[in-house]
């Protein structure tokens, strides 16, 4: 899958603690971005996530702010959590964390009254020695393998 340069939120970030993406995008003005075409983040890990103490915890969440630093009018639009041990739901277990796992966190639609000018990804590490590395970009819905549209199930006449 060819992938867009200007997209790209993270290029093999080595991650031991919480962090921004190492990109910040510019949607140029404040657009509703995923009205018409659906878009969404896929993350790609590269370096499997530790779990040496089994208390590790890696969380990843699409977030839009006014300011590229992700600091003001910060609004988290999508989130999934992975959890050492036996996860708490809604999270899901990080031995899933492994090189080629993709997590794909889809950007809802919304209001221009609901939306900001910059989105970045937001990584929450947290436990003894969580390490993980991984490359994220911005995606039409439909170019993520293995999502599937299905039919609507209904014949207009």
């Amino acid at each position: 899958m060819n992938t867009d340069e200007q997209t790209k939120l993270s290029a093999s970030q080595a991650l031991t603690a919480t962090a921004l993406s190492t990109n910040v995008y510019d949607l140029g003005a404040v657009i509703a971005m995923s009205n018409g075409e659906p878009m969404a983040v896929e993350i790609t890990v590269e370096t499997a996530a530790d779990q040496g103490t089994g208390d590790e915890d890696y969380t990843f969440a699409v977030e839009f702010a006014s300011d590229a630093a992700i600091t003001t009018a910060r609004q988290e639009v999508a989130r999934r959590t992975y959890e050492s041990g036996t996860p708490t739901a809604p999270a899901q277990n990080a031995d899933l964390l492994v090189a080629g796992y993709k997590v794909v966190l889809p950007i809802p639609n919304a209001s221009l009254d609901d939306v900001n000018q910059y989105v970045a990804v937001r990584y929450t590490l947290a436990g003894t020695s969580p390490s993980v590395t991984v490359s994220a970009f911005i995606k039409p819905m439909r170019s993520i393998e293995g999502y599937t549209t299905y039919s609507s199930g209904y014949t207009v006449n």
